[in-house]
């Protein structure tokens, strides 16, 4: 078979893998990779199983993943993005057996700060808080948080309930957070972590057998940097210790994330990472006319198609605008990178069903006429 130069690797030529299921986890530059899938599977006219209409952007989410949940117009699918609780056994019904399982996770400290200012007007435990202060609440967790408060999934082990596991359990029962690092282990053949995104999508391109151009992305559903608020060391500690689950599945998936990058070689790593990024550059080039992405603040973008959901008034988050002396067929391929999840759903979804009415439409005309035989 005829060889390909991957940056520092050579592979036999192989087919891209295409079935895939993506556990969107939250706050974790997961509205990134989704994006980045849905190109993917654009380019290559293949299935995007979405949500069913009552289920809004995700699947029924916080309830558990069931078929039920899906558009039946996008069965059967060969990738699954958007978010939901995880259900393996509900998945593994509904997906091709080969289908590969990927997710990512992110410190959790760091997502938990992203938590708590994202979803404070809606999260009871977070409400409950007297000067909306993540120290205050950090001092006494307890005080404020009870597990059947509404939204209560997003104040506790947030990765673990996503993943389909208990969130709830006690810090101190490692045993069971060894056992569900197993099991997610068994599962998914790839953990991504958000620290290395970059060096993730390495692996990512490398397991699938992906070209370069599949990888390339714009970092979406950012904050602006007045959202963000810095913690202290002592804090994170405390963080780490409520979300003691989150944790242990951090440490442990960070830990062989970086086992398979160094059995790549961390030189061939540092070289392919080289090529995202340059690449990176000249799709920002191409689509912006500078080094930079044109950020704007989501309030201020008046495309709605290009305006990101704003949780809050206290919260802003980061969309794009494209200058205006642009060629249309630039314009159309830049829009993909840069288009939020709630515009490019649905605009996936229609183009979806557009393709099967035509699919259709295709097989009633090359049917053969049926000939009436005379009556004798």
């Amino acid at each position: 078979m005829e060889a390909i130069l991957l940056g520092c690797f050579t592979s036999a030529m192989q087919p891209k893998q295409t079935n895939i299921v993506f556990l969107k986890t939250h706050k974790t530059a997961s509205s990134t990779m989704q994006s980045l899938l849905f190109r993917f599977a654009e380019r290559h006219n293949l299935t995007m199983a979405f949500p069913k209409p009552s289920c809004s952007l995700q699947f029924c989410y916080p309830a558990f993943f069931s078929s039920n949940f899906v558009h039946p117009d996008t069965l059967p699918a060969n990738m699954i993005t958007s978010h939901m609780r995880f259900r393996k056994s509900a998945l593994q019904k509904l997906m091709p057996k080969n289908t590969r399982y990927i997710t990512i996770l992110r410190e959790p400290a760091a997502m938990f700060e992203s938590l708590f200012t994202y979803y404070s007007p809606y999260a009871k435990s977070f409400k409950k808080v007297p000067d909306g202060s993540l120290k205050t609440l950090m001092q006494d967790p307890l005080r404020y948080y009870e597990p059947n408060d509404e939204y209560s999934y997003y104040a506790r082990n947030t990765l673990t309930f996503d993943l389909g596991g208990e969130n709830n359990r006690p810090a101190t029962d490692v045993a069971y957070a060894h056992d569900f690092v197993e099991e997610v282990e068994k599962v998914f053949s790839l953990v991504m972590i958000s620290e290395y995104f970059d060096e993730s999508l390495v692996l990512l391109r490398k397991l699938l057998s992906w070209d370069l151009e599949d990888i390339l992305y714009i970092k979406l559903n950012a904050r602006t940097e007045t959202s963000k608020k810095k913690i202290s060391p002592d804090l994170v500690e405390k963080i780490r210790a409520w979300n003691s689950i989150d944790a242990y599945l951090y440490d442990y998936f960070n830990a062989t994330l970086w086992v398979k990058l160094s059995d790549l070689g961390l030189d061939c790593v540092a070289k392919e990472v080289q090529l995202l990024r340059q690449a990176q550059e000249r799709l920002i080039k191409r689509c912006f006319g500078s080094e930079t992405p044109r950020e704007q603040p989501g309030s201020q973008i008046k495309d709605k198609d290009l305006r990101p959901w704003q949780p809050s008034k206290e919260v802003g988050i980061v969309g794009y605008v494209l200058p205006e002396d642009m060629d249309q067929e630039t314009r159309t391929h830049c829009l993909k990178f840069i288009m939020p999840e709630v515009s490019y759903t649905p605009k996936l979804l229609h183009s979806q069903l557009e393709r099967q009415d035509q699919s259709r439409q295709n097989q009633t005309t090359t049917k053969p006429p049926t000939v009436k035989q005379p009556t004798l």
